[in-house]
């Protein structure tokens, strides 16, 4: 199937979800399920025009031979994920009642799909533009600023995300600070080990084997069980070493998590980084030498840079695998923003999850963005095209 018969159908099956599936609901409070309502009782006619006239032009514009058109469909894409919040606006000043303080506006079904299939039309589009690195960071921007500004906006100040997030804002940002300190801590700590652990399979063959075995192990083991297994061997350092106390290590909180999250990041960053220095043509390495270089200029000027977009490849998978389980972390008290997650499961209060879960995707989602275009950028002309 070419790319503009995918654009097309991922155009048709927002465009049908979009109307058959509820766009918000009206909760009375945090707790009770609310009243659905689909696109037309939400936004009404006009809106409900101006959606499916937005998306019936990608759809054309997909399947019609038009000069220009992905540049078209990029804006047309583009400016309609960044008015997207205006929908749940509209919607939230239609039906929100004003005597009801504790009533709130939440997010439907419809809304997520809308949301999803644009993202994937906008990444296939911008698929077809060629690697453009400037034009995608521009739309992160300019998409992300846009949802900033209508979520800080009096009119989604009623949206049940929203008010969750300011119930508890200080929470929130030390969260945040929590869950990128131990998820990139442990990758920092990890590329630095899988470097000296390449280094040594290079240098002595005999060990390739023993410490493959050994992260692939540590990879097959489940991330609970990993945490679990933690607490008793530093509850018991702890004991014996009283002044580890002092530097906030115990048997559950952030030191177990890092443990964890730094034994799930080498097999990644370990494979990655052998292959990639011993793939290197030999051919190269020759004509390096009969240029007078030693080894370590092989190292440090030919073979280092010619393997640097397959390690950070290495790095992209480890990071966002480590973002994700970080959020698992908070079952053994290592805050983030799984605490959201999994204090919203416990009170049956799902934006609360929301609130927790979604920063982790937006995390994990800029990283692999950021570190694709840092890969991107370090390849050899020849290799771009």
């Amino acid at each position: 199937m070419s790319v503009n018969r995918v654009i097309a159908a991922l155009g048709l099956l927002a465009l049908a979800l979009v109307w058959l599936l509820d766009l918000g609901a009206i909760q009375p409070n945090r707790i009770v399920p609310g009243t659905g309502h689909g696109l037309v009782s939400a936004v009404g006619w006009g809106g409900a025009a101006l959606v499916t006239s937005a998306l019936a032009g990608a759809i054309l514009l997909a399947v019609l031979r038009v000069r220009g058109r992905y540049l078209l469909l990029l804006a047309l894409i583009g400016l309609s994920l960044a008015l997207l919040p205006l929908l749940l606006e509209v919607f939230a000043s239609r039906h929100l009642p004003e005597d009801s303080p504790y009533a709130r506006s939440s997010v439907g079904a419809g809304f997520w799909c809308l949301l999803f299939l644009l993202s994937l039309m906008l990444i296939e589009v911008v698929g077809q533009l060629g690697r453009r690195r400037g034009l995608q960071l521009l739309l992160v921007v300019v998409i992300g600023s846009s949802w900033v500004v209508f979520l800080q906006s009096d009119g989604l100040e009623s949206l049940s995300l929203v008010r969750e997030f300011n119930a508890r804002p200080a929470k929130f940002e030390q969260a945040l600070w929590t869950h990128l300190t131990l998820a990139f801590g442990a990758v920092t700590i990890s590329a630095v080990l899988a470097f000296g652990l390449a280094l040594k399979m290079m240098r002595s063959p005999a060990w390739q084997r023993p410490i493959l075995g050994l992260v692939s192990f540590l990879q097959t083991i489940p991330s609970l069980a990993v945490f679990g297994l933690l607490i008793a061997p530093l509850s018991a350092l702890v004991a014996a070493f009283p002044a580890l106390e002092s530097l906030g290590i115990r048997g559950i909180g952030w030191a177990p998590a890092l443990l964890a999250l730094i034994a799930y990041s080498l097999l990644p960053m370990v494979r990655n980084t052998f292959v990639a220095l011993t793939e290197v043509p030999e051919e190269l390495a020759d004509a390096g030498r009969g240029m007078g270089m030693n080894e370590r200029q092989l190292f440090f000027k030919l073979k280092l840079p010619l393997a640097l977009p397959v390690i950070i490849e290495g790095v992209r998978i480890t990071t966002i695998q480590a973002i994700g389980l970080t959020a698992v972390a908070a079952l053994i008290g290592a805050g983030g923003f799984g605490s959201f997650i999994f204090q919203g499961l416990g009170q049956a209060a799902m934006d609360l999850v929301l609130l927790g879960a979604l920063p982790t995707i937006v995390l994990a989602l800029l990283a692999d963005a950021l570190l694709t275009m840092l890969a991107a950028s370090f390849r050899p002309a020849a290799a771009r095209v």
